[in-house]
C-alpha cells in the first residue's frame, strides 16, 4: 500500500518534468535611427544542434572545447533556409551578426539594413518543425514605439504584421 500510495505521489511530478516544451522567440525591431532592422531570436541549444546535425550530417558540439570552427556558417545557413523576412512586400537578406550562449540557449543577432519604415512585415519561421512537430515560434515586432505579434507553427508558420 505504501508502495502504491508513494507511486501516486510522485507520478504527477515526473509528467511535468518530463514534457519537454518547443518554443523560439524572435523580438524585431525597426530602428529608424539607423534603419535597420535588428532581430533577436532564441532558440534551446539541444533542438538547434540536433536539427542541424541531422540536416547537414554534422556534429556541431555547441559550447563545447570541441565545437566546429565553422559553426556560425552552419548557423546562417539554416537560418536563411527557415526563416524569412518580407518586408512592404519585398523579402530581405539578413545578415548574420553573431551568436551568444546564455545556459541552454542560443542567442542569434541578425540584422537587415537600408529598410525604410516597414508598413509591413511578413514572417516565414519553420525553423525546427522538421524535428519536432509540436515547435512553436513567437514573433514580437516594434516598429515606432507600435508592438505585434505572432504565434506561429507547423500547420501554421507563415505571418503577416501590418503597421
Amino acid at each position: 500500500m505504501k508502495k502504491l500510495f508513494v507511486l501516486l505521489l510522485i507520478l504527477p511530478l515526473l509528467s511535468f518534468t518530463l514534457h519537454k516544451y518547443y518554443v523560439a522567440l524572435t523580438e524585431i525591431e525597426y530602428r529608424e535611427d539607423t534603419q535597420s532592422v535588428q532581430m533577436i531570436m532564441n532558440v534551446f541549444m539541444d533542438d538547434i544542434e540536433l536539427a542541424i546535425n541531422k540536416d547537414h550530417n554534422t556534429n556541431l558540439k555547441i559550447a563545447t572545447k570541441n565545437e566546429l570552427k565553422s559553426i556560425d556558417e552552419h548557423f546562417y545557413k539554416y537560418l536563411k533556409t527557415h526563416f524569412k523576412v518580407i518586408i512592404n512586400n519585398e523579402e530581405k537578406a539578413y545578415k548574420f551578426i553573431g551568436k551568444e550562449y546564455d545556459g541552454n540557449i542560443v542567442y542569434f543577432y541578425l540584422e537587415i539594413e537600408n529598410v525604410s519604415l516597414p508598413k509591413s512585415i511578413k514572417i516565414e519561421n519553420d525553423i525546427l518543425v522538421d524535428h519536432f512537430p509540436d515547435q512553436q515560434n513567437l514573433i514580437k515586432a516594434s516598429v515606432k514605439k507600435e508592438r505585434k505579434s505572432l504565434f506561429l507553427s507547423s500547420d501554421n508558420y507563415k505571418g503577416l504584421l501590418n503597421f
